[in-house]
């Protein structure tokens, strides 16, 4: 039996709405989006990584996501992307390494002022239908915010669920850095945004990356490097990227909870066109 991993990227609250809209559209055709063998989930690709292997159906978290009964208490974010992006380049000028990078972000996210760990970890809480780690194989990828290192939480990590996830989303400079022992993590996305790397070995990986296509890639790689590398080795890869209109869903702060219903919706639209190919890949 082929052995199948789920790898979830990251792209905020607009990333984890469309895709849950694509995972459900694609579990209503018949795919076997909740069985997987292997999760990898980076920053809202984590949220979404705990939540599908939280033993809820595809339908009710779709539901989470565009019910305003049912959807979670989110902490303002006024995302200024033009100033988010100018702060990224000047640290990248000065940077030596993809390390060297990650050092510099997570050195900028300790000393911007943001919102406490608790008031974030108890919005982070809420989105998840279970606090406890999944039978599933679960993988969530953060960066150690003083070295600069890459750092995988799973169920054999010994940190807490909700911790692992909230480390994970710790967008710098918007999210404070999450404390779990006695290191300070910060966005999985910091080191990829989709991190496919991890599924290495895997004999079939869907890729869901809330970044648009025509997204620039980082220096130090991104995407199209990892699945290159990944179909290399004889890896079976199908990537999904948001459409026209699930871009237009998304709107301009993917950090803004007025997203959610219409982008949830608008991945679901995509996923149902996007099935029949899927299926096919990946089961």
């Amino acid at each position: 039996m082929k052995r199948r991993a789920l790898v979830l990227g990251g792209g905020g609250l607009a990333g984890i709405a469309w895709e849950t809209g694509i995972l459900t559209a694609l579990a209503d055709a018949g795919a076997d989006v909740l069985g997987p063998d292997l999760v990898v989930g980076t920053s809202a690709g984590s949220t979404v990584g705990a939540q599908v292997t939280s033993g809820l159906a595809m339908e009710e978290l779709f539901q989470r996501q565009v019910d305003p009964a049912l959807q979670t208490r989110e902490l303002p974010a006024d995302l200024d992307l033009a100033a988010f992006t100018d702060t990224l380049t000047k640290i990248l000028a000065g940077a030596r390494d993809p390390i060297d990078v990650r050092r510099r972000i997570g050195a900028w996210a300790l000393e911007t002022p943001t919102v406490t760990e608790a008031e974030r970890r108890a919005v982070v809480a809420a989105r998840l239908p279970s606090h406890t780690w999944p039978r599933l194989p679960l993988a969530l990828v953060a960066v150690d915010a003083n070295t600069g290192e890459t750092r995988v939480f799973d169920a054999a990590s010994g940190a807490d669920l909700v911790d692992a996830v909230a480390a994970s989303c710790a967008v710098p400079g918007t999210w404070p850095p999450v404390t779990i022992g006695d290191r300070r993590y910060i966005d999985g996305g910091v080191r990829s945004n989709e991190n496919a790397h991890l599924a290495a070995g895997y004999d079939q990986v869907l890729v869901l990356s809330p970044q648009p296509p025509g997204t620039p890639a980082p220096p130090w790689g991104g995407l199209d490097d990892e699945v290159d590398q990944l179909r290399r080795r004889g890896t079976e890869v199908t990537v999904v990227r948001p459409d026209e209109g699930s871009v237009a869903a998304m709107g301009l702060n993917p950090l803004d909870p007025v997203i959610r219903a219409p982008t949830a919706h608008a991945g679901r639209e995509q996923g149902r066109r996007e099935a029949a190919r899927v299926t096919s890949a990946w089961g």
